[in-house]
């Protein structure tokens, strides 16, 4: 895929940049995101697809995010696999912008782009779908496991107005039959999403 390709020139000319740079082994190097960048190279793209609903602004927030990682501060290494995935959430968010209520934009993917025979492009349309401040709260808090305050922080916006959110991102979900979103308790935030993401992550 060309696409990939490209991305993985940018990996590789990134971490050629960075060898020069030694930290203390406490912290993540330029080498250990390239390394993770590289490694999990789909799931990142697909995080911020999800995101951005658009393949172009998905590539340019993936090599963003490698970059920021790559010369930003230093991250404890534990931290970096987290961190590459903020990072991603955190630049998808400065590109879209997105509001309560706001209409999805005409540069989107739209449902014909991915819908198809199997399961999991029917999901990932239903996920497109969604206007772009559900889609946020919903990747970030049902898929990543955000916080309602984290998600608000990060969204500049109110708690009620994420929990009020992902309760329509989830309903619009229920009515395009995405069944592989079901709560892990009554009455509980938590949900199962392992073969949600398994299954869209590899269409």
């Amino acid at each position: 895929m060309i696409m990939k390709d490209l991305l993985r020139s940018k990996v590789n000319r990134s971490q050629l940049a960075g060898t020069g740079t030694k930290r203390a082994s406490v912290y993540a190097t330029r080498s250990d995101f390239c390394r993770i960048f590289m490694e999990d190279m789909d799931g990142l793209y697909l995080l911020s697809l999800l995101l951005t609903a658009d393949h172009e602004k998905a590539e340019q927030c993936f090599v963003v995010g490698l970059e920021d990682c790559v010369q930003g501060n230093p991250v404890f290494k534990e931290w970096a696999h987290s961190w590459s995935r903020r990072t991603i959430i955190k630049h998808a968010i400065r590109m879209i912008s997105p509001v309560p209520n706001q209409a999805r934009s005409t540069s989107e993917i739209t449902s014909n782009e991915v819908e198809g025979a199997s399961e999991a492009n029917a999901s990932m349309a239903a996920v497109f779908r969604l206007e772009p401040f559900e889609r946020f709260v919903f990747v970030m808090s049902v898929l990543e496991g955000y916080s309602n305050q984290e998600c608000a922080l990060l969204l500049n916006c109110m708690r009620q107005d994420v929990v009020t959110l992902r309760a329509r991102a989830l309903q619009h979900l229920a009515l395009a039959d995405v069944r592989l979103i079901t709560p892990v308790a009554p009455n509980t935030e938590g949900f199962k999403n392992e073969q949600f993401l398994s299954l869209i992550g590899a269409a």
